[in-house]
């Protein structure tokens, strides 16, 4: 079983940029897909960006895409968003998850969430 640990949330200024790790322990990552999402107060989680591990390709929702950037390091197993352009809006607790590529649509471990706050 895949275990994810985030971390690297906080406090920023609008326009300013965070980077959050995502630490996978428990298996290696070659066959999962790594989802980043996130959930601001009072709304539902919404679905921000993923990397297929293999493959690496990385499809971001609209309303990230071109501020924030998925990566992966495989020598430590763990997924980097690098969020750059913050507005307020961004603010949200921000999750890593993961899926087995190949044989589940749905994301079924998770990580603990990270805290990202966007001041204007």
């Amino acid at each position: 079983q895949v275990h994810l640990v985030e971390s690297g949330g906080g406090l920023v200024q609008a326009g300013g940029s965070l980077r959050l790790s995502c630490a996978a322990s428990g298996r290696t990552l070659s066959a999962y897909t790594m989802g980043w999402f996130r959930q601001a107060p009072g709304k539902e989680r919404e679905f921000v960006g993923s990397i297929n591990w293999s493959t690496g390709t990385t499809p971001y929702a609209s309303s990230v895409k071109g501020r924030f950037t998925i990566s992966r390091d495989n020598t430590k197993n763990t997924v980097y968003l690098q969020m750059n352009s913050l507005r307020p809006e961004d603010t949200a607790v921000y999750y890593c998850a993961a899926r087995l590529t190949l044989t589940s649509r749905d994301y079924n471990v998770w990580g603990q969430g990270t805290q990202v706050t966007v001041s204007s």
